[in-house]
């Protein structure tokens, strides 16, 4: 068992919370150091990414989260293969599989595999207690459960070699907007956020709105201008003149801002710099809608009371999760308690 103990646990945190918001000259240069590798993690989205996890690391919340959290009697290996779509997207599980006492066998992402081992370096400088529950593998073996997050494609890989033990397998998700014609400059702005964070590369991104029949795109349009720079990222550019062509050559009707594509498809799942959306009469249609396709969606952002099981997130804030929001609506510390 851990000679760690809840209020430790906290403490720790705590001070993790702390360095990611005013970070040593040492992890900065792991910052550049990783932007250097990976084209999609620049400095702008990395610091995103650290002010966000230290919001999230907040002393009520911590208090909230441990507090339902019983540590193992008996650790077990947690197998955790990480994603690296945008910085550090692997924290929340490794956070979860520490907070229970268990032992974390971590599978970095080559895509993201610098600014993780570097924050858990200095928490394990804040408590030493971590290191026996930190391991780094390339291959993993003697583990009791998985906690793995991947494509629909290798979600099924995942099941064929990992389906025998406890596990959580996460496939594919995109995250939707629901408008009502009724939001405000403000809200439709924040609503950019949402959009473009992490250049959408994010399941928390919205990468489709539905908007009230006979809506003017032209509302949504203006206050979003402000994200334009984010064009002349050469990676976000090319799939932006990519997109932009295929649709030209091919006829395909769609409106264009200069910086994104906006197209009518009844598809969540939308190309970079692309954003789909789709015309609603009722708002019954669109709970309907998203209950049937809820293991599609991750989650939902809109200021309307839907009545859907699915996390409604406001305006601006889809890449600020709590510490209680789990990915796709699976409970992650539930899971590992039960091992």
């Amino acid at each position: 068992m851990s000679s760690l103990d809840k209020g430790k646990i906290k403490i720790a945190l705590q001070k993790l919370s702390e360095f990611m918001a005013n970070p040593s000259n040492e992890f900065t240069d792991v910052v550049n150091s990783s932007c250097h590798s990976n084209g999609w993690f620049t400095i702008e989205e990395v610091q995103r990414s650290l002010a966000s996890l230290s919001k999230m690391l907040n002393h009520n919340d911590l208090d909230t989260w441990l507090k339902a959290i019983k540590l193992a009697q008996n650790p077990k290996k947690v197998g955790l293969i990480l994603a690296g779509n945008i910085p550090l997207v692997g924290f929340h599980d490794v956070l979860c599989v520490l907070a229970t006492g268990n032992i974390a066998l971590i599978k970095m992402s080559s895509s993201d595999d610098k600014l993780l081992p570097a924050l858990l370096k200095e928490l394990i400088i804040i408590e030493p207690a971590f290191t026996n529950q930190i391991i780094y593998t390339e291959r993993l073996k003697d583990f009791d459960a998985i906690i793995a997050t991947g494509s629909n494609n290798t979600s099924r890989y995942f099941d064929y070699y990992f389906g025998k033990v406890p596990n959580i397998i996460r496939k594919n998700r995109n995250s939707i907007a629901v408008l009502n014609g009724n939001e405000t400059q403000i809200e439709l702005e924040n609503l950019g956020h949402d959009i473009f964070d992490y250049f959408g590369l994010g399941c928390r991104n919205v990468s489709k709105v539905y908007v009230p029949a006979n809506y003017d795109l032209k509302n949504l349009f203006e206050p979003i201008e402000k994200y334009q720079p984010i064009v002349n990222h050469f990676k976000y550019n090319n799939n932006y003149d990519y997109n932009k062509s295929i649709y030209l050559v091919n006829g395909v009707k769609h409106f264009d801002n200069g910086f994104l594509l906006v197209k009518e498809d009844e598809s969540f799942v939308s190309p970079l710099a692309v954003l789909f959306y789709e015309e609603y009469n009722s708002l019954k249609e669109i709970e309907e809608k998203l209950v049937l396709n809820d293991e599609q969606i991750q989650c939902v952002v809109s200021n309307i009371d839907l009545k859907i099981n699915k996390e409604k997130i406001g305006f601006g804030d889809s890449q600020n999760p709590k510490l209680w929001d789990y990915a796709d609506n699976v409970n992650t510390i539930a899971f590992l308690q039960s091992l």
